[in-house]
This record gives structure tokens, C-alpha cells and sequence, in this order.
């Protein structure tokens, strides 16, 4: 069992870092964001001189929809990080797997992480690590 606790240990450690690489990229379309204020704020009006283009309401898709992937991405990341510590406290064992499951989406680092965390996850000797710390196993 001590080699299963050494791997849960690195997977905590590797979930705090691609947690943490998922908040940097969920970071990107800011730029995104600022170009949609800039339109909202009257930015580009000298642009569409004629009024065909409607300014705003394209300024407001630039705000909305890359603000609501930037709050997708940092709850990924937040999620990540909970499942890390998830991990080396040996608790939540659904949760963890949960999250390995859904951190494959973030390719290339999370892809590599879900599964290697799904593969530790389903050793029986882990499983009884896990039911230890919580004395209940979901079957």
C-alpha cells in the first residue's frame, strides 16, 4: 500500500498543477472581454459610420460568451485543485473520480492526468485507502 500512497501523492501534486495551468489558460479570453467593453463603451462607433452594423449587440456577444468560458475554465481549474487535496487527504474517492473523468477534456495535460488518475482509482487496494478515511465505499 505504500506505493499506492506514493501515487496518490504525486496525483495531488500533478492535479495542483495542471489546476493551475487550466487557470492561466482560462485566462485568454479576457482579451476578448476588454474588445467587447471597448464596443459597449462606444469604442468603434466611427466604424460603422452608417449604423448598419450593430455594434452593440455584437459587443455584448464578446462579452458574454467569452466571460462565461473564462467562469468554465476557472471552475475547472478550482475544481481540479479541490480534487488534488481530495486526493492526498484520501477522501471524496467519487468526487476524485468524477473529476478524473471530466479533466480528460482539457487536453493534452489533463487528458494524461484523468487517466492516469482513473487507473490509480480503480485498484482495489486504493479503493480500501480511500473507505479507511471514510468508512463508506460507494460499490
Amino acid at each position: 500500500m505504500d506505493k499506492d500512497e506514493e501515487h496518490l501523492k504525486l496525483l495531488s501534486i500533478f492535479h495542483y498543477v495542471v489546476g493551475g495551468i487550466a487557470a492561466f489558460f482560462a485566462c485568454f479570453p479576457i482579451i476578448h472581454v476588454l474588445m467587447g467593453i471597448a464596443m459597449l463603451a462606444g469604442g468603434f462607433e466611427e466604424a460603422s459610420s452608417k449604423g448598419e452594423f450593430p455594434v452593440f449587440l455584437f459587443g455584448l456577444m464578446f462579452v458574454l460568451l467569452p466571460g462565461f468560458i473564462m467562469m468554465c475554465g476557472w471552475a475547472l481549474a478550482i475544481c481540479l485543485i479541490i480534487a488534488g487535496r481530495q486526493l492526498a487527504k484520501k477522501k471524496h474517492y467519487m468526487f476524485c473520480l468524477v473529476m478524473a473523468c471530466i479533466s480528460c477534456i482539457f487536453m493534452p495535460f489533463g487528458t494524461v492526468l484523468g487517466v492516469f488518475t482513473i487507473i490509480v482509482l480503480m485498484r482495489p487496494s486504493v479503493k480500501e485507502l480511500f473507505s479507511a478515511n471514510k468508512g463508506v465505499l460507494p460499490t
